[in-house]
């Protein structure tokens, strides 16, 4: 939670300092390649095959073989990602031109992405071994600092960005390069905050490569297809982004700050428990305890289901409100806003899937099965790309919203489909009489939701003030009613933590 709320403060300043046009176009684009092989690694192939064979380490061999295991992995992927990123720099202008082919019809904007990617590539090295290192922490059950080490990215961004952007046009450097500098800071506080932890845990560094590992050889083996398979949507970004740049001026601005604002919940709900999930899955998987991993995969979805779908009727009501209030300042136009809003409305479709894959694809890992995710993958990128080419002339930037929900939709009823059929069946009977009790709330919630939004329209645009006083209140008691009501229909995961909270309070 403190990491996305960083991360829409750090929007906001994006928004208020360089609003939706060529500077922030171009730092998109210049950031969505060390970014995609972030979410491939930081919070998917490399995070879900190491925990995966670094709990089996932990629960069947000696500590002493384990923290090899972590230390040659460190190693491996310090080397291998330092060689990657010089690589990166080296071809940035074609890789460039690949994404956004259309930035270099106008002037200077193909350069300054250039410029910008450049600068950021080494972000992925720090970013991956911080992944490494927060696989380690959630497999010795320490959640709380490997969370808390993404809000210190936004931090570094923000305060070493916002100075650098200050500064750096003095010496006739664009204020956008502050901020890119700023995001390579940011990285390396979120490796750095996390070693102390990990001393603590008994972890003694080992500074040797060993290439015939067969821990290492079983990571890379997991990882292969799941570098595709794991992160569909990270690929369909990529895609968007050179679609995006054929359509009006602002459009990948306006395209990324919406995904942002989805990315709060997915990462409030779907991340989180899809992290606290990974090792339990892990457990169950090495003890051959496969009753155990379906019960726990079927909890943690009913659990995704009952916060996304309201997140993502949320999101749909007050698209604009939250916009308006958000980033409606500075350069940041209302224009700007409108069009932002409808972006947020299609990408909360599919939110419910992209949090609910997050969930699905480490029980694969699990199983260390990653073709099914590779298939999968390949199936939404298709149906992606289809998508586009269908509707891009009539939606223009709006088609890329919508065919990201779709193929995520898709994906998931793929991966569910595949998990029921290899695990001799789950209990969809208990996920279909959760999505009931969350069908009801969340009917409930939407009427509410629609009555509010005309009631208090008049302060939902006016002031700063009227905006954020409106909002929370409807928000606050939107999310009341419908947590009042899944108590009421008895939804055995709130019940659940419900029951602990009144515990500790009359403790």
């Amino acid at each position: 939670m403190c990491s996305r709320v960083l991360g829409l403060i750090r929007e906001q300043i994006f928004a208020g300092m360089f609003g939706a046009g060529l500077a922030y176009d171009a730092f998109v684009v210049a950031f969505r390649i060390p970014n995609l092989l972030r979410d491939l690694f930081a919070e998917g192939a490399l995070s879900a095959a190491f925990i995966t064979v670094f709990t089996d380490y932990d629960t069947n061999k000696s500590q002493k073989e384990t923290w090899q295991l972590a230390s040659n992995v460190l190693v491996f992927f310090a080397v291998l990602l330092s060689c990657l990123t010089l690589l990166g720099i080296y071809f940035a202008d074609p890789l460039v031109n690949l994404l956004a082919s259309d930035f270099s019809a106008i002037s200077g904007k193909a350069e300054l992405t250039i410029f910008l990617t450049r600068i950021m590539l080494p972000f992925l090295i720090f970013i991956s071994l911080s992944a490494v290192v927060m696989g380690v922490l959630n497999s010795k059950g320490k959640f709380f600092v490997p969370a808390m080490a993404s809000t210190f990215f936004n931090l570094g961004s923000i305060v070493g960005g916002v100075s650098l952007a200050l500064i750096l046009p003095r010496f006739g450097y664009p204020a956008i390069t502050g901020m890119a500098i700023g995001t390579l800071l940011g990285g390396l506080l979120q490796l750095l905050m996390q070693l102390p932890t990990l001393r603590r845990c008994g972890f003694k560094f080992t500074p040797r490569l060993r290439l015939r590992d067969p821990g290492l050889k079983r990571i890379i083996t997991l990882m292969i297809p799941a570098v595709i398979g794991l992160s569909p949507t990270q690929i369909n970004i990529f895609i968007n982004t050179n679609f995006a740049s054929s359509c009006a001026e602002g459009s990948v601005s306006w395209l990324n700050y919406a995904f942002r604002l989805v990315q709060l919940p997915i990462g409030v709900f779907g991340v989180a428990l899809s992290i606290a999930a990974m090792p339990v899955l892990a457990r169950h998987a090495a003890k051959n305890d496969i009753t155990g991993m379906k019960e726990t995969m079927t909890s943690s979805l009913t659990m995704v289901f009952s916060l996304t779908i309201p997140a993502s009727i949320g999101l749909m009501f007050l698209a604009e409100p939250i916009i308006h209030l958000i980033f409606e300042r500075g350069a940041f136009t209302h224009f700007d806003t409108v069009a932002t809003a409808n972006t947020l409305t299609l990408y909360a479709i599919g939110l419910f899937a992209y949090s609910a894959n997050k969930i699905l694809v480490p029980v694969f890992f699990a199983l260390e099965d990653t073709r099914y995710p590779l298939y999968g993958a390949f199936l939404a990128v298709a149906s992606n790309i289809l998508l586009i080419n269908l509707t891009i002339d009539s939606l223009q930037h709006l088609a890329i919203a919508l065919s990201t929900s779709c193929s995520m939709i898709l994906n998931f009823i793929f991966l569910s489909t595949v998990l029921y059929i290899k695990t001799d069946g789950y209990s969809v009977r208990y996920l279909l009489r959760g999505l009931l009790k969350i069908g009801l709330a969340g009917t409930v919630m939407s009427v509410f939701l629609y009555w509010s939004r005309s009631f208090f329209s008049d302060y939902l645009t006016g002031n700063i003030l009227q905006s954020c006083l409106s909002l929370f209140l409807i928000i606050g008691i939107a999310a009341t009613l419908y947590g009042l009501l899944l108590q009421v229909l008895k939804l055995q995961e709130l019940t659940v933590v419900t029951s602990k909270i009144y515990g500790k309070f009359k403790r």
